[in-house]
C-alpha cells in the first residue's frame, strides 16, 4: 500500500458522510524536475476534508513542504515554503480517461498532490525580487559587490583606426 493510499470503506456510497484527517508523508521520490523541487525524503503535511458525494469521494486537502532550489539569478540555494490546496473528485465509475477512480475502498492522492504541488513551484526561483545577481564576464556576486565594473574591451573591428590615434 502507498503511503498516498486512503482507505475510504466507511464513506463509500454514503452520500453526506465526510472525514478530516491529518497525515505527514515521507517521499519516495522527489516531485518535480525542474529549477525547484521537493526532494526525496522530505515530510509533506497534508490536511485533507473527504465527503461522500452521489459520484464518488470529493478529496480537499492543503498540502505544506519545503522546496529546494537555486536562485535563477545569483545561483544561491533556497529553500522555499510549498503551501498548495487541491480539490478532486474521485469517481467511482470511470467516464473519462483522466479521471480519479475509488479503487478497492481506497483513494490514491499521489498523482493529484503531484500535479498541485508541481505546478505551485516557481519556473525561475529567486533569493529576492532585488537580487542583482552575477556578473557576466567574471561571475562575482553583484550584491557583494553592486558598483563592481570592468575595463571595456575594444572592438577587434575597429583595431586598425588604432593606428591613427598613435600618430
Amino acid at each position: 500500500m502507498s503511503a498516498f493510499e486512503v482507505p475510504v470503506n466507511d464513506l463509500t456510497r454514503r452520500p453526506g458522510q465526510m472525514k478530516e484527517l491529518e497525515l505527514d508523508i515521507e517521499l519516495a521520490d522527489p516531485m518535480g524536475q525542474g529549477a525547484a523541487t521537493v526532494p526525496a525524503g522530505e515530510i509533506i503535511e497534508l490536511n485533507l476534508r473527504l465527503e461522500s458525494v452521489h459520484d464518488g469521494i470529493l478529496a480537499t486537502g492543503e498540502v505544506d513542504s519545503t522546496a529546494m532550489a537555486d536562485c535563477s539569478r545569483c545561483l544561491e540555494h533556497l529553500k522555499l515554503a510549498v503551501e498548495v490546496d487541491f480539490q478532486e473528485l474521485f469517481a467511482y465509475s470511470l467516464e473519462q480517461e483522466d479521471d480519479f477512480l475509488v479503487q478497492d475502498e481506497k483513494i490514491d492522492l499521489e498523482q493529484a498532490i503531484t500535479d498541485a504541488v508541481v505546478l505551485s513551484l516557481p519556473f525561475k526561483p529567486v533569493c529576492s525580487e532585488d537580487c542583482l545577481g552575477l556578473c557576466s564576464e567574471c561571475g562575482v556576486k553583484m550584491a557583494e559587490d553592486p558598483e563592481h565594473v570592468h575595463q571595456a574591451q575594444n572592438d577587434s573591428r575597429w583595431s586598425e583606426l588604432e593606428s591613427f590615434r598613435k600618430e
